[in-house]
């Protein structure tokens, strides 16, 4: 797999980002509502205005097509979106993929039978599970994923964020992952990153930020 590498990434809200993840890394992003992490996500994934470079390996965002890009650099947004009536026409049809299919599907918590499901049954929660099985059904090289286990209870939190472990050790997969839960960034054991003032910068321990700076 390949890591990813931000060139002076220029949106709105957010000071020019320069940031290295590697192959197989995990990093979080956290920070206040309205801070710009949701739109960082986006314009890596070429879906909103930016300048700068983005490189997924030693390709240059700037030099292939935007869907062949968003392929190797999969988004998981907050809130899925879902174009056709049933589950199964959102996933790749080709017979080769069946198996991994079947796979992701029990990860998550479906059996095959998903497939034939309308979409328009699904709870949020179902849907953001299945949104983060469709997006590894088409296996990315990096993963942005935003709030990928917000809606879920903990017991389906737990299995997501294991598919999600797992998925990064087996492809090598960088992420870059926008979670506001304290306790899931600590749990997990990624670089933490934090979005202040439109900056980024690390994460310090809870102790050490509550600690008055001399």
């Amino acid at each position: 797999m390949s890591a990813l590498r931000l060139q002076a990434l220029r949106l709105r809200l957010l000071e020019p980002v320069d940031l290295s993840i590697e192959a197989g890394e995990l990093v979080f992003l956290a920070g206040p509502s309205g801070a710009g992490k949701s739109l960082l996500l986006r314009a890596i994934a070429d879906l909103d205005p930016s300048t700068g470079e983005a490189w997924c390996g030693e390709t240059a965002r700037s030099s292939v097509p935007a869907h062949v890009w968003r392929r190797r650099v999969g988004l998981l947004p907050a809130e899925s979106g879902w174009w056709a009536d049933s589950v199964g026409a959102h996933f790749p049809q080709a017979a080769a993929a069946e198996t991994d299919r079947t796979a992701l599907l029990e990860r998550v918590g479906f059996g095959p039978e998903v497939l034939d499901w309308e979409v328009r049954r699904l709870s949020t929660g179902e849907r953001q599970r299945l949104a983060l099985a469709r997006l590894l059904a088409n296996r990315p090289e990096v993963l942005l994923l935003d709030e990928a286990s917000a809606n879920l209870d903990p017991d389906n939190r737990t299995r997501v964020e294991a598919v999600i472990a797992d998925y990064r050790a087996d492809e090598a997969a960088a992420v870059l992952w926008v979670s506001h839960d304290p306790e899931q960034r600590a749990r997990m054991n990624g670089r933490r990153l934090l979005i202040r003032d439109g900056r980024i910068t690390p994460e310090l321990p809870a102790t050490d930020a509550a600690e008055p700076h001399p």
